[in-house]
């Protein structure tokens, strides 16, 4: 069957949740992607930061296949040898005392949620269900309806209402607003050091530095939602180092698998993360052996590569080539290692007619609110590669 083919199946049987570039993909190495045609492309969106280490990593992959062999799941009724050695890496990798793994990214936005609130209840003694979360405008923690109620983006929330409350919305790199909006009952403040369903949109030199000074001050905590920006995509292992910031508890999914199998945790210190007991949260497949030795390969891959170096040093090249475009139609350029963002001036007709030309030359990007190309390619990407799609970026971003 060729793309066609396939698209015409999908759309048949498939529910329409998604406006996909029309391109059928079959197989995927490094930084290539193949498609059913056997047409080969640049992956410059990397399943929106889920692999981070390329695809196909060879050494995850053994990993999974080793593991698969074994014992694949177990729920969490009984133990297993692979999540005891997870959880010590990944204190060993990130700093924080304990972690509590699950499956999505917005599974641990919801862990992450409720443990916020028990913290309010248990230790800050915020009256029983009254508790408070902070979050910015502009924000995306995932699709489940507790996290779309603190959306402002209508096509999220419009039709799946009533919604949960106890959320505060605020503007997105204002530390003051945030403060203002602070109460006794607010249990925590929860963002995006870098906002990437947003557009890569990069706060203020010093917001994050600001905000986590006034949580301590106030006594709430901090959450980062590292899912898309954390594990050395920005070029640090969590975007939040870029300021010195230690959240108290952090979010991570996406390259935590390396794009081998949906894994996330939430990280936090023992005085918060210990507040859980047994029953409280949990899931069948989180934290199953198949997960978590996926997880301790992707992270080894992280570290013995250096990949948060690689996505420095790449991303500072690419964003001063891209800056460099002699375009009308480009309003800004902007990014943090290998995040980046082209946003386009509302007159240049939109971000997806230059993606839909981008992939019949061969480069797979994505466009996001309307206006702005996402270019975030695997870390492993190389300096010939960027300098191979660079002309046909230039060209593509000066067409009529």
């Amino acid at each position: 069957m060729n793309t066609q083919d396939f698209i015409k199946i999908e759309e048949q049987y498939g529910a329409h949740n998604y406006h996909p570039l029309d391109v059928v993909i079959e197989k995927a190495e490094g930084v290539w992607v193949y498609d059913v045609d056997g047409n080969r492309y640049l992956d410059c969106l990397s399943a929106y930061s889920a692999v981070n280490q390329g695809h196909v990593h060879p050494e995850i992959l053994k990993a999974l296949l080793e593991q698969a062999k074994k014992v694949t799941l177990t729920s969490r009724a009984f133990r297993n040898d692979q999540l005891p050695l997870l959880y010590k890496e990944l204190s060993e990798m990130t700093g924080y005392d304990m972690s509590l793994p699950m499956n999505s990214g917005a599974e641990a936005v919801e862990t992450a949620i409720k443990l916020v609130r028990k913290w309010a209840y248990q230790v800050k003694k915020v009256p029983r269900h009254q508790a408070e979360i902070i979050v910015a405008g502009n924000n995306f923690h995932g699709r489940t309806v507790t996290i779309i109620s603190f959306s402002t983006e209508p096509l999220y929330r419009d039709d799946f209402g009533p919604f949960t409350p106890g959320f505060v919305v605020v503007k997105y790199g204002d530390a003051d607003a945030i403060e203002k909006a602070i109460t006794p009952n607010t249990a925590a403040v929860m963002l995006e050091p870098i906002q990437g369903e947003a557009g890569v949109i990069i706060p203020p030199d010093g917001y994050l530095k600001k905000v986590a000074d006034i949580c301590k001050k106030n006594n709430v905590l901090l959450v980062a939602d590292e899912i898309q920006t954390g594990l050395c995509r920005t070029g640090k292992l969590f975007a939040a180092h870029h300021e010195d910031v230690r959240p108290d508890v952090v979010v991570v999914g996406k390259a935590l698998s390396g794009g081998f199998y949906p894994v996330s945790a939430v990280l936090a210190d023992e005085p918060i993360l210990g507040l859980f007991a047994p029953g409280e949260h949990g899931s069948t497949f989180g934290g199953n052996p198949l997960a978590a030795a996926v997880a301790r390969a992707s992270l080894r891959v992280l570290r013995e590569e250096k990949l948060a170096e690689r996505a420095e040093k790449m991303g500072e090249y690419f964003v001063e080539q891209l800056s460099e475009i002699p375009s009308p139609h480009i309003k800004e350029v902007r990014g943090k290692g290998l995040l980046i963002a082209v946003e386009l001036k509302p007159e240049a007709g939109g971000a997806r007619r230059f993606c839909e030309t981008l992939k019949s030359r061969g480069i797979l990007a994505k466009e996001t609110h309307d206006n702005v190309i996402r270019f975030a390619p695997p870390l492993v990407i190389e300096k010939e590669t960027i300098d191979w799609a660079l002309p046909i970026i230039r060209e593509t971003l000066n067409m009529p």
